[in-house]
Order: C-alpha cells, then structure tokens, then sequence
C-alpha cells in the first residue's frame, strides 16, 4: 500500500488528531472560558458533521471535557444528559412498538390507500398521506421501511399487468389479422396468396418476442425491469412521495422527529417561563405548514415525473383500466390477509387515540385544559407525563394468555403476554438519539454558563440592522444546505445554542429564527445519504442520485418558501412574534456604540 491508500483507510483516525490538536492552541493561548467552550464546541461540530465517530460517542465528549476545562463539574453534566425529553421518548416508543407488533400501521396505511382510489395521481396522494400520518406517531425510517414493501408490490403488479393487459391486445389483433387474410385468400385466390407471402402477418411467435422486447428493457443503472418509461416514472414517482411524505409528516408534532424534540427541550430549559409550547400549540402551527408542503410536493413530483393530467385526474364514469383494476386488487389482497381486526389493535388504537387526546387538551390555551385539576402543581404536569401514562400501560395490559402442557397432556394457562415486553421495548428504543440529544443539551449549558454563547450574540449584534424576513431567510438556507451533509439532530443541536443569543442580541422574538430553523433542518430530500428514508428508497434500486437532486431541490424551495409564509402568517399571530417577549433576558449590547 502506498502512502495514499493509508491516508483513504485512516482518514477518520487523522482528521480526530488534527482536529483535537489543531484548535488546541485556541485554550492554552486565550485561556478565557468562553475559548476553552469554543475548543470544545468546534471539536463536537466537526465530529458531528463528518462522524468520525459514531454521534452518540461524540455526544458524551462535553461530559468529558466541560470538567477537565473547569466549566462544569461533572455531577451538573451528567444530569444534562437525562431530560424530560427522554421520558416523553421512552412513552412514545412504547406506542409505536405496540403498533408495529400487531400491525396496525399497515392496516392504516392500506386503509387509507385504498379509500383514494387507484388512479396513479390519487394513489400516490393517498400513499402520501398515509406515510405522512403515520409519520406523525412513529419515526421517519420505522414508516418509510414499513410503507416501501407495499408500494413496492404496487408498482410491479402495475407493470405486470400493463404487460399482461398489452399481450392480450396483441393476440387480439393478430387473430382479427389471420382472419381477415384468410377470407383474402380465398377471394383473390393465388394473386392474393403472393401478396400474403410478400406481407407476412403477425404470428404467436412474433407475438412473444415483442412482448419479451417489450418486457426485458432495463434500466442501464439499476437492472429493473420495466416495459416503458412510464412504467420506471411510476416506480420514481412513488419510492420518492414514500420518502418525501415521511419526513414531512414528522413536521406535524413533537414527537414526529427527534429535531422537534431537540428543540422544545431546548427551548423549555432556556426560557423557563415561556409556557407558550406544548403538544396542542405545535400541531396548531405545524400542521399549516405539514399539509400545504406535502400537497405542493405532490404536484411537483406528479408534473416531474408523469406530468399533471387534470382531465386523466379527474375523469368521472369511465370504466377503470387493467393497471388500476390490477393495482386496486393488490392492495385489497394486502389488505384482505390483515384478516379482521384484532383485540390487540383495538386496545393499541384505543391508547393511542387517547395519548393524541390527552396531548391535546392539556392545555390548549383558548380554554383551560385538564391540568388544571392540579391545581398549583399544573405547571409541573407535561406532555411527558401522558407519554409515560399511556406507555406503562402497555406493560400491563394484557394481549394473549400463555399455556403449557403437563406431563399429564393437559393444557393449562400459567401467566399472560402484556402488549409489549421490555425485549420488544428496548429493540425499538433508539439510545443513540437519546444520548445525542443529551450531549446536545450538555453543549448548550456549557455554552450558557461559560459566557460563550453571550459573547456568540454581541458579536452577532450587527445583523440587527438587516430586516426582518431576510434573517430569517438566511439562518432557514443555511439550515437546510447543512442538513443535506449532516444529521438531522446533529445540525439542530450544533445550531440552537448560536440562534438563541442571536436572537437576544438583536432583540428579536427567539422563536421568529428558531421555529423556522427548526422546520428546516429536517429538509434533507437532496441525497440518499442525506437521512435514512432517503436511503431506504434508494435501496430499492429505481433511482439515480440525480432523480432524487431534481426532486429533492424543487421540494427544498417549496419548503423553505411555505416556512416562511407561515412565519409571516398565522404563526406570527398565533405566538405574537412582533413583540420581544418578557420570558426572554434582556441583554445589553456591549459591542455598539
């Protein structure tokens, strides 16, 4: 090996030695705390973005390196690192292990499907909306893993049907053929016998081959099969509406991603006061924004890929063709083996709607909700509290009696299955996320208390004099250009501890940059790397790089144009972001004249 291909094999072991080292001089020269958070907070950041290490272990380098720079004492790191976030974590995963167990996400997703119809526009619609609810409730990669299967099986037997519908036609046409030559010949007799011979018809065997022309295209990339170019659009066009409508739907509420997560905790510690955020508020505004980004995202996909056929979209009476009546039984098959639904879907339906239930009417804010009832201590009742409620009782429900066989051949029942096990629990649980989040939050109170994050906003100060919207802008694109090469939860925790006193420096409601920022980071549709249900329909092997670029930029743009109407719109009336508010410190401009 030459000294290049060491270089490619170690490249992440030296970039950790050039890293550390190369910004060291940053606290032994200075020797302030805000140069020693800062050496710390570059060395997290870059880690983070290129993962030379797993982002969990970077996660726990300030609780290592906060003691050692005397920013904080150990005891105070460590608690940072187990929030109110990761019980309202631990209560939603228990959810959605219940509903993946006993599958009652597909029964909705088919359900849902199959009340769109089957016309290629619609069926996409309905796809995307299915994904995008379930999104909601269940992680981003868990509903695009579960969604893509079915629309896999979808998109073939749309093409195997084309295929088999087109070979009938074929047959059709050269028996109407044979027959019409054959009456020919015997009228026009050996004149017409020599004119056949010069223009031979179609025979079976010509039949066949065309239709294995027909059915042996491929794609010079993936190796598909597909009869048409419409038929690989199609195949696009419904891997990237699974992919697309997965992210957007997590948008909707707070435990639809981990960045919303990241940041209402964030949020919730900074500014203490401010009760203005809660589960009901969130779904309020985000919805909006939810909704129009994945009704636009539809028809840009649909016109890119298929074009937007209004008088095909909305065409009434006519009778169905064999693709869609193909289509439509695929789905109803699908739906037809779920067999009728059972007591355990039923219980895990009844949770979960009153978990939503709860979560809304805590305290929806244009009427007192029920925390109210407990009196002074309402404050101190949150949305992890229902979270926690709800999930335990997964543990003591029961789903199924056990039994056993004794020696005497008799069956007797000995214990019973709750609807989830803590084994099930804890293959669901994502302690990577929960670990990066809290050294997210770790970074955040060691940029607080060693000043850093003060001196980050006077020296920010001067972008007070750009307006408004154009502040906005700025942080929402280079929010969403970062997401594109990093994490989701990486890029939204490197950031909020920079926003926030950027906001307070320029006296600016912190939620007018954060919320949009927030928004943003989880539009990652550019490249398959850039989160996991991008990669997951990669995987399937219909896409280029170069389909999801075009796609995933005109869905970007819409996003990031919605976002800001929103802020703008409704989301400013709603959390009256033209005033600087009360909850947020006042902070004095030293570096102004």
């Amino acid at each position: 090996m030459n000294l290049l291909s060491y270089i490619l094999v170690y490249r992440r072991l030296l970039l950790i030695v050039v890293c550390v080292l190369g910004f060291l001089p940053l606290p032994l020269i200075i020797r302030t705390k805000e140069a020693e958070c800062a050496y710390v907070l570059f060395i997290v950041a870059i880690f983070w973005v290129t993962e030379a290490l797993p982002l969990s272990v970077t996660a726990l380098l300030p609780g290592l390196m906060f003691p050692m720079f005397g920013i904080l004492p150990s005891t105070q790191v460590a608690s940072t690192y187990f929030k109110d976030f990761h019980l309202l974590l631990i209560g939603v995963i228990c959810l959605a292990t219940s509903i993946e167990k006993w599958n009652l996400h597909k029964r909705i997703a088919l359900r849902m499907v199959m009340m769109v119809g089957v016309n290629p526009a619609w069926l996409t619609l309905g796809f995307m909306s299915s994904t995008a609810f379930l999104s909601m409730w269940l992680s981003n990669t868990s509903t695009a893993a579960m969604v893509m299967p079915i629309v896999e099986a979808v998109s073939q037997q749309i093409i195997s049907a084309e295929a088999e519908a087109e070979a009938n036609q074929m047959t059709y046409i050269n028996e109407a053929a044979n027959a019409g030559l054959a009456i020919d010949e015997n009228a026009m007799g050996q004149e017409t016998k020599e004119k056949k011979e010069k223009t031979k018809p179609f025979t079976g065997n010509d039949t066949g081959e065309i239709s294995s022309k027909l059915e042996t295209r491929k794609n010079s990339t993936t190796g598909k099969k597909y009869r048409s170019k419409k038929d690989h659009m199609i195949c696009k066009l419904m891997c990237l509406c699974i992919a697309y409508s997965s992210t957007i739907g997590g948008l909707t509420t707070v435990t639809g991603t981990s960045t919303n997560l990241i940041f209402t905790e964030h949020f919730n510690i900074r500014y203490p006061d401010c009760q203005c955020l809660n589960f009901g508020s969130w779904f309020l505004f985000s919805f909006p924004v939810a909704f129009i980004i994945l009704l636009l995202s539809w028809i840009w996909l649909q016109w890119l890929f298929l074009g937007f056929n209004f008088k095909e979209m909305f065409k009434c009476g006519k009778t169905r063709t064999a693709k869609e009546k193909s289509c439509a039984a695929v789905i109803k098959q699908e739906y037809q083996k779920l067999g009728p639904m059972r007591y355990q879907e039923i219980i895990t339906l009844v949770l979960f709607i009153t978990m939503a239930l709860l979560w809304f009417s805590r305290d929806p804010g244009f009427v007192p909700g029920w925390s109210v009832l407990f009196g002074k201590n309402s404050a101190l009742v949150t949305d992890s509290t229902v979270a926690l409620i709800i999930g335990l009782l997964f543990f003591v429900i029961p789903a199924k009696i056990l039994t056993k066989t004794t020696p005497t051949g008799e069956i007797v029942a000995f214990d019973y299955s709750p609807l989830i096990t803590w084994k099930e629990f804890q293959s669901f649980m994502p302690w990577d996320i929960a670990i990066l989040v809290g050294g997210g939050f770790a970074l955040a109170n060691g940029c607080e208390v060693s000043g850093l994050s003060l001196w980050i906003g006077n020296k920010l100060s001067p972008l007070s004099s750009l307006p408004m919207w154009l502040i906005i802008l700025i942080s929402s694109l280079i929010v969403t250009s970062l997401t594109e090469v990093a994490s989701n939860p990486a890029t939204i925790t490197i950031l909020l501890p920079i926003l926030s006193p950027l906001a307070e420096a320029i006296h600016m409601n912190p939620l007018y940059v954060l919320l949009p920022s927030t928004l943003c980071t989880s539009f990652a549709f550019l490249l398959p790397v850039a989160n996991p249900p991008n990669a997951i329909v990669f995987s399937y092997g219909h896409l280029k790089v170069i389909d999801m670029v075009k796609a995933g930029l005109g869905v970007n743009i819409l996003g990031v144009a919605v976002v800001m109407l929103g802020m703008f719109t409704w989301i400013s009336s709603m959390f009256d972001l033209h005033t600087y508010p009360s909850w947020a410190p006042i902070i004095s401009n030293t570096t102004m004249p």
